[in-house]
């Protein structure tokens, strides 16, 4: 038996215990994803230090955190897209569909990587504008996001295609690929922030220095000998069906980033109204803790959407609802327990970014208002889970919409003139949306998969 063949057998989902596999896949893909976060947080750290003007500099990165997240929504697209199909036509054999897939998916992150520099850079500053920005944010938002914008590709490719990595099972390579470009960035940062003098713009270098070095790395791992999948020229070549089935299932991934940029829009513009630069800058804090404290949790969903795709290529329907009720139980626990550290220590995790006293004084009660019910989103990524997974894109796309765009963003608007709430009723959109989005998501997924799997497993 080649080492290969010893690799495919080793990453056969349809074998062996289901938790063990998606834990063996967890663990590094949600330590992946803590360091991966890194990129971003490391960057406000620093930033929320620098002698002079710390919160307006702060509060300029936050301003670029819907950009950068439209930039992820199509990594999502695409990464998100193509990794759940090839789970899938792994599972059942079809070793050369899964390689053309994976060469559409790579090709697309790059055309539209040097699509969004180019658009990007055109409408940078009307954009910032837009999303809540003031004279006096503004040069720090514009330094920041012109140098981040040169990265798209390596941007696209580096969060994309580890995507690939993981799906085939290697997740403590997937795990290497963002600690490579995480320990670059740390390193960097200081450099050019502090000894460079470089301030936000060094953040910015720093950050796209960063995940050139993942890109080539992932480049070169799926070029070689031990990924079981391999990039191939020949599979770059676009097909349309091909590209429009990653594109339907990626949507999901892709329409969670767009409505949650979208909402963040939102939220800045609208505290900036109501709050001035101040909770431009709380929000900017928040939405920092959010990417740390929802780690595991979309470490476990995100793990767990391979093993259930593979087994559901194979035929193995039991083995899909084990591994759903673990993803679910297990991602139900961890945001209860996270809510109640947040709710109870919201000081804590603000002065991670920021020590200023006016900043901490409104920050913490707009923490607690922002985090309540915390514990109901696990639905949401749950759910949603499942329907990637099993190719069933158009309800993962549906959940998104509905939390984020019917839910989230007339609430923004609507709460903060009711009976003079403000700012209050600005950040409660967020937890009212948690409860009932989470709850139509996971009942939905239980009422329509459910059922389906059952009676595929009775008909075997």
């Amino acid at each position: 038996m080649t080492s290969l063949q010893k690799t495919t057998q080793k990453n056969d989902f349809s074998q062996g215990s289901i938790i063990k596999n998606i834990l063996n896949l967890a663990l590094p893909m949600t330590l992946a994803q803590l360091i991966n976060v890194l990129y971003n947080i490391v960057d406000r750290i620093y930033i929320g230090r620098i002698p002079e003007n710390a919160t307006m500099a702060l509060t300029g990165l936050g301003l670029c955190l819907p950009i950068i997240s439209m930039v992820i929504a199509f990594a999502n697209l695409f990464g998100m897209g193509g990794a759940p199909l090839c789970s899938i036509q792994r599972g059942k054999g079809n070793q050369e569909e899964a390689e053309a897939i994976m060469g559409n998916s790579f090709m697309m992150m790059v055309l539209c990587g040097l699509l969004l520099t180019v658009l990007g850079l055109i409408a940078k500053r009307p954009l910032l504008y837009l999303f809540g920005a003031s004279d006096a944010t503004i040069p720090y938002a514009d330094s920041y996001i012109t140098i981040y914008l040169l990265g798209s590709t390596f941007v696209m490719i580096g969060l994309g295609m580890n995507s690939f990595i993981n799906s085939q099972g290697f997740g403590t390579i997937g795990m290497l690929t963002v600690l490579l470009g995480a320990v670059t960035n740390i390193i960097l940062d200081p450099i050019f922030i502090f000894i460079l003098g470089l301030g936000v713009q060094g953040a910015a270098w720093a950050t796209i220095i960063s995940q050139f070095l993942s890109a080539l790395w992932i480049i070169r791992f799926l070029t070689g000998n031990q990924a079981i999948l391999k990039l191939r020229k020949k599979a770059f070549r676009l097909n349309r069906k091909r590209v429009l089935d990653i594109t339907a299932l990626g949507l999901s991934g892709f329409t969670m980033s767009i409505t949650n940029s979208l909402a963040q829009i939102m939220y800045n513009a609208s505290l900036s109204r109501y709050g001035g630069d101040l909770y431009v800058g709380i929000m900017t804090v928040i939405n920092s803790v959010r990417e740390v404290i929802s780690l595991p949790v979309t470490g476990v969903t995100h793990s767990a959407q391979p093993v259930m795709g593979f087994n559901y290529g194979a035929g193995e329907y039991k083995r899909v609802k084990q591994a759903a009720i673990f993803m679910s139980v297990t991602a139900i626990t961890y945001t209860v327990i996270v809510w109640l550290l947040v709710h109870s220590f919201p000081g804590f995790f603000i002065r991670i970014f920021n020590h200023e006293g006016d900043l901490l004084k409104a920050g913490i009660p707009a923490m607690q208002i922002y985090y309540f019910g915390f514990f109901m989103m696990s639905l949401q990524f749950a759910g949603q889970s499942v329907f990637v997974a099993l190719g069933k894109s158009k309800n993962a796309v549906f959940f998104s919409i509905f939390r984020k765009v019917v839910i989230v963003i007339p609430l923004i608007l609507i709460l903060p003139g009711l009976m003079g709430l403000g700012t209050n009723g600005i950040l409660m959109a967020e937890p009212i949306s948690n409860f009932i989005g989470g709850a139509a998501c996971f009942g939905t997924m239980l009422v329509t998969v459910w059922p389906e799997l059952s009676q595929k497993d009775r008909g075997k």
